[in-house]
């Protein structure tokens, strides 16, 4: 059986004169890029690099929007209602798709950030206003979310298609939701452990819980977070385990 899988990774999370992440050799072996829109991360200077980084590389493009939230870097829960979800998530596709349009180019994807996906991947009622901005942005795009989440499920009922994304560097609870960030353990740091789990997910279906339960699971998309440390290590080592093992990366719909 022949393994296709996206590889993601979220980038343009510099701004200003702060630099975070290796965008530009990230970029070399990633299929899509999820670019930060400004609330949590990124600029409009950062924005447009990245978007032309990318498409030199020949990368898809997705806009990756997060709650107002630079100094939490957007991982910090904050209540906002169904509305103002909407709102602030049509407001920043349409930044990325200023830049996009720019190089004749439509945006690829969308992927929430951060607490803004947490929160959709449970919560039904915000899962919902992200998948109708997203639908009533460009009903072509490709809502990328938590598998098994509300947001999947919430993506598929207003009519988008959908890409269930699994994580190379984070640890699971035992329902399929990830390990909170407060804890200890939710971060996988042991690139063996990393790719012992990817592969697990990939060619099994399956993921094993912090707990020890396995839980099935659908992998379409896998993500690498661009400002791990350890980032460029993960992408180039996963590439490699793709060669190895016969795992083919593309972008959704290359497929």
């Amino acid at each position: 059986m022949k393994h296709v899988i996206d590889l993601n990774c979220d980038l343009g999370e510099s701004f200003g004169h702060y630099k975070l992440g290796e965008d530009e050799q990230v970029l070399n072996d990633i299929t899509s890029a999820n670019i930060a829109c400004g609330f949590h991360a990124g600029d409009y200077n950062v924005m447009h690099r990245t978007v032309k980084l990318a498409l030199e590389k020949e990368v898809a493009i997705g806009a990756h929007p997060g709650l107002p939230d630079l100094a939490g870097f957007g991982r910090r829960y904050m209540e906002f209602s169904p509305q103002e979800v909407f709102n602030m998530v049509v407001y920043q596709m349409n930044a990325l798709n200023g830049f996009t349009s720019l190089y004749g180019v439509p945006i690829h994807h969308i992927k929430p950030h951060g607490a803004l996906y947490n929160i959709a991947a449970s919560n039904y009622s915000i899962a919902e206003a992200v998948a109708k901005a997203v639908i009533k942005t460009d009903k072509q795009l490709i809502l990328y979310g938590l598998a098994n989440s509300e947001l999947i499920k919430a993506g598929k009922e207003v009519g988008l298609k959908t890409a269930e994304e699994v994580f190379a560097d984070r640890t699971y609870k035992e329902d399929g939701t990830l390990t909170p960030r407060t804890k200890e353990n939710a971060l996988i740091h042991d690139t063996d452990q990393a790719v012992a789990q990817v592969l697990q997910m990939v060619k099994q279906g399956t993921v094993t819980s912090t707990n020890g339960t396995e839980v099935a699971i659908q992998a379409d998309t896998l993500c690498v977070h661009g400002d791990s440390p350890q980032a460029l290590q993960f992408v180039k080592t996963i590439r490699e385990l793709f060669k190895n093992e016969g795992i083919e990366a593309k972008a959704i719909g290359n497929y």
